[in-house]
């Protein structure tokens, strides 16, 4: 069978399942079976394939099948023009939370912050960016998972130089339960588990895939922000940020837990490309 023929075979399968983008995903897989990029396979296309490669290559159309997530095959995500590790042990990072680390990148700007906690960081992909295009930024990346923090400490040998390794700190912690109140940020950034419980089983079924403790924020989706917004301020420093992306149908809950707490101002948010509310954005008052 020769990649034109694959990639047919590949599609129609993907087709007959209903799985969306299926020409693009067939290039996607048979670009990583071969280890070529997608414009080897135009100009290749009555190339012969091995049966080793044609095995991978359908053992990957098979996962698609079955709603695996295609970036747990590849383990490649892009995210702030960088190339970040995924798999299994951590959620997806989105276009979307883009927005919250353009919005950090321009506090640390205008307000010459530095020094930066990223909580419930998964693949580390919201900390490492801010590190990677802030050259004297610190950047603590804090999560409960052993799993997910291998797999952040992976991302940020591949992203930062050895030399910068130092600005980089992993704490393994349940939210602030290992943080030394005396050892404050600037900054504290999150996007941290904000679906509700009843509704993730609803989500897309690629979605379902990813581990349901980055997905999963109770009843309401507020559990772990009621946790973050209460103690946040004491790991802050005066005028310190608190920095949270949200659901799109969170925002007045959220900014509701902030003022009831009487401990931070200056609250806004921010809406992503779709038009949706996406961060809320918080400083802490001075004592």
């Amino acid at each position: 069978m020769n990649i034109k023929q694959s990639l047919e075979h590949g599609i129609k399968i993907l087709r007959e399942n209903n799985i969306d983008e299926a020409i693009l995903k067939t290039k996607i897989l048979l670009s990583y079976a071969l280890n070529k990029n997608k414009e080897y396979l135009i100009t290749h296309e009555q190339e012969e394939l091995t049966e080793k490669v044609i095995n991978k290559y359908n053992s990957y159309i098979t996962r698609i099948k079955n709603n695996e997530p295609i970036q747990y095959i590849t383990q490649r995500q892009e995210f702030m023009g960088l190339s970040f590790l995924v798999n299994e042990d951590v959620l997806i990072p989105r276009p979307d939370t883009e927005i919250l680390v353009e919005e950090v990148l321009n506090i640390i700007k205008v307000e010459q912050k530095n020094k930066v906690l990223d909580l419930c960081t998964g693949s580390g992909a919201i900390g490492i960016s801010i590190a990677k295009y802030v050259q004297n930024a610190k950047v603590t990346l804090l999560d409960i998972s052993n799993k997910a923090l291998k797999v952040a400490k992976v991302n940020y040998i591949n992203n930062i130089l050895p030399v910068e390794s130092s600005r980089i700190k992993i704490i393994k912690s349940n939210l602030f339960s290992e943080i030394n109140e005396q050892n404050k940020f600037d900054i504290i950034v999150s996007n941290p588990p904000y679906i509700k419980t009843s509704v993730i089983y609803t989500l897309e079924k690629q979605v379902q895939k990813e581990p349901l403790i980055a997905l999963d924020g109770g009843a309401q989706g507020l559990d772990i922000y009621k946790k973050i917004i209460k103690e946040a301020y004491k790991y802050l420093v005066d005028d310190g940020y608190l920095c949270l992306e949200i659901g799109y149908d969170q925002k007045e809950q959220i900014i509701k837990l902030i003022k009831n707490t009487k401990k931070y101002n200056n609250i806004y948010s921010k809406k992503d490309l779709a038009g949706n509310d996406r961060i809320v954005i918080c400083k802490k008052e001075e004592n």
